[in-house]
């Protein structure tokens, strides 16, 4: 509704199926920065140095300019879809992407849509599990590494730590919804920062250590043009999942109280979580890059070009795996809340759906639990816990996601919604420009998705 939404916080038109609670609304820009770093900086930073090798000085570093700048754009664009014009009852709140996609372009487009934003939610969850097992396992191996000496046969599985970070999961899944987890979006962020600075002193310190900058214009070089260009589209793929979060975005506008109207504090939150995520992205992926050249790991901080201080990189690694508990949940809590209105709608009757008990534990205030949310939750953990130990490939599994993904949901239906809502038509200069901003993006998806499927075809098979 872009700056037309400036009425006071008051009861707007309830979707059908949505829990009959009233969440006061008490988010502010800060809070909304908080959930966006933690659903944005995650897994995707630790893969950037080695895009950035890949990709080159010029290439890389600019790459990651533009996603950072069309996130942006496609967030300003979702954001104006938050309230639907309702001529009857006044705006209505589209609470999650589905529901937008649901008003905006119908129930075809709905179920289209939602075969995506299911499957990139459980996607994330899986991938927030391979890294959090990778950095887990990673502690082990530099403790190894400390005692035993840098070239000692320090060999651990994934398996035990993805089971230990599915445990965490099961039961931190219990915390109801958004509204009731700005304290771990908080705590997440802060383990962000703190890994990502200790990335980044670590890569200057080997820069000043090395005395040069390494790499090169072009990148890691290659023995023929075809398997440069496999790796370049693997890259874009990695980068590409580092950026987006248009499905988390309206979830995250629901917390927003207001005045002022939630989608102005929105783009404020983007446009400011976008910047400090970049300066990140930027500064670890270049410095990685300098510091190791055609050697930069996939992994950062847990493909071990670094190895002392030892201390440093286990407290890195640590914050790693905080920080994948929170951004698991910014993933996953859309879903939940999607499957638990979706069966309330449908069995409304139904205690086990429907009813809520009374739980006390010593020390803790009472907990409301849901039979169906317990199973619910449980289930789904235990399922991207599976699937993980199934393809535990960091950067492969990275570029599928991001690659897959992007164009549709961070692109397409943006725009798309964007024309209805406000009542933009074919062949105007306006429309032009979006269709030709969502082609050009659908075809770096398409190589993108081609690059990271090869690489994961060739993981495997190995």
């Amino acid at each position: 509704m872009g700056s037309e939404g400036e009425e006071q916080e008051t009861p707007l038109t309830r979707r059908s199926g949505d829990p009959v609670e009233n969440f006061k609304r008490t988010g502010t820009v800060w809070t909304a920065i908080a959930h966006i770093i933690t659903g944005v900086i995650g897994a995707g930073v630790l893969s950037l140095a080695w895009s950035t090798a890949q990709l080159g000085w010029v290439a890389g570093p600019l790459t990651m300019v533009v996603f950072a700048a069309t996130t942006i754009f496609s967030a300003s664009l979702l954001s104006d879809c938050y309230k639907s014009p309702n001529p009857e009852f006044g705006p209505t709140r589209n609470q999650s992407y589905m529901e937008a996609v649901q008003f905006y372009l119908g129930d075809k487009s709905r179920r289209i849509c939602g075969l995506f934003v299911q499957e990139s939610l459980y996607g994330g969850g899986i991938a927030y599990t391979i890294t959090a097992a990778i950095s887990a396992r990673a502690i082990r191996k530099s403790d190894c590494y400390h005692k035993e000496g840098h070239d000692a046969p320090c060999d651990y599985g994934y398996t035990l730590y993805m089971l230990l970070f599915g445990g965490v999961q099961i039961v931190v899944s219990q915390i109801p919804d958004f509204h009731n987890m700005a304290w771990l979006s908080v705590l997440s962020t802060v383990m962000s920062f703190s890994y990502s600075f200790i990335g980044l002193g670590l890569g200057i310190a080997k820069v000043i250590e090395n005395g040069q900058l390494k790499g090169s214009i072009g990148g890691v070089p290659k023995e023929t043009i075809p398997a440069k260009l496999w790796l370049v589209f693997q890259a874009l793929g990695d980068i590409i999942f580092s950026y987006p979060y248009s499905i988390i975005l309206l979830e995250i506008q629901d917390t927003l109280k207001s005045p002022p109207p939630e989608n102005q504090n929105m783009k404020k939150a983007s446009m400011a979580a976008m910047c400090i995520a970049t300066f990140f992205y930027l500064f670890c992926g270049c410095f990685g890059y300098a510091a190791f050249g055609s050697d930069t790991p996939g992994n950062l901080l847990t493909g071990f070009g670094f190895y002392e201080p030892y201390w440093l990189i286990d407290f890195a690694n640590a914050c790693i795996i905080v920080h994948l508990i929170g951004g698991y949940q910014v993933y996953s809590q859309p879903l939940f809340a999607y499957a638990e209105r979706w069966f309330s709608g449908k069995f409304p009757n139904s205690g086990f759906v429907n009813d809520f008990y009374a739980l006390k534990l010593p020390l803790l205030p009472i907990f409301r639990l849901n039979p169906f949310r317990l199973c619910f939750r449980t289930i789904y953990v235990i399922s991207t816990t599976v699937i993980a130990m199934m393809f535990p490939y960091f950067n492969q599994v990275l570029g599928v996601l991001g690659a897959l993904n992007y164009w549709p949901l961070a692109i397409y239906f943006p725009v798309e919604m964007y024309f209805v809502q406000r009542n933009i038509g074919a062949w105007t200069r306006k429309w032009i420009v979006l269709q030709t901003y969502s082609i050009v993006c659908l075809l770096v998806s398409i190589v993108a998705l081609c690059g990271s499927l090869e690489g994961l075809i060739i993981a495997k098979l190995s």
